[in-house]
This record gives structure tokens, sequence and C-alpha cells, in this order.
């Protein structure tokens, strides 16, 4: 049995990808995908998918802790739509602890976490 303090050690982040009905692709972190996807579809979620209603959740990829899903998130926001669902695809297909990431993801990662 969990007590509440491991639960919390347990818990993992997510970075997941929508397709919306306009084509146009909206990215999220999470710790719960099903929960936040629901909240998306009733009309309850982010106010991007208000405007642009979800068409399919395309894929979750789960994250170490907050701070790297936060780092992924702005990494795959920095690139154009045929790179994010290269990526995701990427992604579902690696068997490894470490994800695969394109060029363009590698270079927005390094750009915003290196140093100023």
């Amino acid at each position: 049995m969990y007590q509440l303090g491991d639960t919390l050690r347990a818990m993992s982040w997510f970075l997941y990808l929508i397709e919306c009905r306009d084509g146009s692709l909206y990215t999220g972190i999470t710790t719960d995908v099903e929960r936040r996807y629901a909240q998306h579809l009733s009309g309850k979620g982010a106010r991007y998918t208000r405007a642009h209603p979800p068409r399919q959740l395309l894929g979750a990829i789960a994250c170490a802790d907050r701070s790297s899903a936060s780092r992924a998130e702005y990494a795959l926001k920095q690139c154009k739509p045929t790179e994010k669902r290269r990526w995701l695809t990427q992604q579902i297909r690696a068997t490894k602890k470490r994800p695969a990431k394109t060029p363009a993801i590698k270079k927005a990662i390094k750009k915003a976490t290196s140093p100023t």
C-alpha cells in the first residue's frame, strides 16, 4: 500500500500531443493523460483546445519529472508540425529509456538549457 509521500514520488509526468479538428497540433504536460484529454474534449481544458477542439490524442511520452516534461514541451513547441509528428513516431517506436530526438528538437533543447 502506498502512503501519500510514496504516491507523489511515484507520480510520472507526461508530454502529450493532440491533433485538433482543424489539423493543428496541441502540446501539453500532465500527470494523468486520460483525465487531461477528457478535459480538453469537454471544453474545460486549455484555451487553445476550446477554440480548436481535439480530434484525437496522438500520443504521450513519460518524462522523469515536471522539469524535464516542461523542457521537452518547450523544445517540441519550437518545432514545425511535421517535426513534431516525426518526433512522436520515433518516441513511440523507441524501446530505449533515452528518447530519440530529431535534430531540430536536439538543437531546441540545447538552446533552451544552455546558460546565457
